[in-house]
């Protein structure tokens, strides 16, 4: 890969590494050192999440406007204040205000880097390289490598137990995150020396014309970008579609420990089963590119995604008549290996839909509408999923179909071979 696509994929593998040290140990936090009700608690984390995917269309707003690197620098810097704030927390309302920031953090920093790879992923491929589907599954692949060892850190972390070994896990979380701030603000380009140094390379190509599209958005465009991104039926079409693999997904926290609990009569193998579905993306994400990539179109990869998430329900209800966790083993696998193609895929058809110029903004709204719409759903789903029996997971599977559908096909105008040989150095 080329020196900024590794940097955006490590510090990708970085920012998840010290958030999951920490997010997935704050519920116990809460209710437990600082003894808050679980009302409270569910309020909390459910303010974190609005902070963050809510409000991913503000940060790809401010990338178009101002370009990655500021906005990405903010966010870690915001990151960071926030972890520190967090680690001194003792009143509810301090924990909100920590909680908040970490959310609003990640509300700039990850539209910020997911645009920027996928720029970067598209002018590769159009210099002749990587497919740029490769490069975004590398990224996936490097998220969730930071996914698996973050809990890990913050166990070890965590061991023993009390207010002080969170304090400490929080700090260590904040200082990864000031080593990708130094990193980013080290090595990350200035937009317009981007664009530059492109244009000097392709001049009078496509990957040129890619370059020069680079600059940032002037203020007078903001208007208009959001009309041509929200109006744009086949950017909403794909939005609703990833809309249904997202509500699908977020069935690993829902309706996953539910069925262990059935099965088992605890959620003991729930971790394991979590670092499962990680270690798959991190080993199987470049051949699952490869063999899909090369054999199917991106709209056509997303669909075949949706297809294995909708066998993932199917067959957690055809298992569910089996001792032990076979169901829970076979719906983690399967929903994962349909993350490795939809992600990529819906990750590297943006550029086609919305263009370099509002990459930004159509990353931020992706994630904004489908998290509304995950938001809405969230309340039916979990009073479907208290009645027993193969029937709500049936129901659940209809759920990825609908977004199959939905996938806007891919213009004739892009929709060219992605076989091209490799020419840049690898990883």
């Amino acid at each position: 890969m080329t020196p900024l696509a590794r940097l955006l994929v490590a510090s990708q593998f970085a920012f998840n590494i010290g958030f999951f040290a920490v997010l997935p140990y704050l519920a116990d936090h809460l209710g437990g050192a600082l003894g808050l009700g679980g009302a409270m608690v569910g309020f909390v984390l459910g303010l974190r999440t609005f902070s963050q995917q809510g409000l991913f269309v503000v940060g790809g707003a401010l990338t178009d406007h101002y370009g990655p690197r500021p906005v990405a620098l903010v966010g870690c810097a915001l990151r960071v204040a926030g972890f520190v704030w967090l680690a001194f927390a003792a009143s509810p309302w301090s924990v909100i205000g920590a909680v908040v920031t970490v959310g609003f953090a990640a509300a700039l920093f990850s539209p910020a880097v997911e645009s920027e790879i996928a720029r970067e992923a598209l002018r590769v491929e159009r210099a002749g390289g990587y497919r740029r589907t490769r490069t975004l599954a590398r990224f996936s692949a490097g998220g969730q490598a930071g996914a698996l060892l973050g809990p890990v850190l913050g166990s070890l972390l965590l061991y023993g137990g009390g207010a002080g070994h969170f304090r400490t896990s929080c700090l260590a979380g904040a200082g990864v995150f000031l080593l990708v701030l130094a990193a980013h603000a080290r090595l990350l380009p200035h937009t317009a020396e981007r664009a530059a140094r492109t244009e000097q390379g392709d001049a009078g190509t496509e990957g040129g014309r890619a370059g020069a599209e680079g600059h940032v958005m002037a203020a007078s465009e903001q208007d208009r970008a959001w009309r041509t991104v929200l109006g744009d039926r086949r950017f909403l079409l794909l939005a609703l579609a990833y809309s249904t693999y997202l509500l699908a997904y977020n069935q690993l926290y829902l309706a996953l420990p539910a069925e262990l609990d059935r099965a088992t009569g605890s959620q003991a193998a729930l971790g394991w089963l979590f670092a499962l579905s990680s270690a798959v993306v991190v080993v199987g994400s470049a051949p699952v590119e490869r063999l899909a990539a090369g054999r199917l179109g991106r709209p056509a990869m997303i669909r075949a995604g949706l297809l294995l998430i909708s066998l993932a329900f199917a067959a957690t209800a055809a298992l569910r008549a089996l001792d032990g966790p076979w169901a829970a083993v076979s719906f983690t696998l399967l929903l994962t290996l349909g993350q490795m193609l939809v992600l990529p895929a819906t990750r590297a058809l943006l550029p086609d839909l919305a263009g370099e110029r509002r990459l930004g903004l159509a990353t931020g709204a992706l994630s904004s509408l489908s998290g509304v719409v995950v938001l809405a759903a969230g309340a039916p789903v979990g009073a479907l999923l208290e009645h027993d029996g193969p029937a709500p997971w049936l129901l659940l599977a209809v759920v990825p179909l609908l977004g199959l559908v939905l996938v806007p096909a891919q213009r004739p105008a892009t929709a060219t071979a992605e076989t091209r040989p490799v020419s840049l150095p690898s990883m």
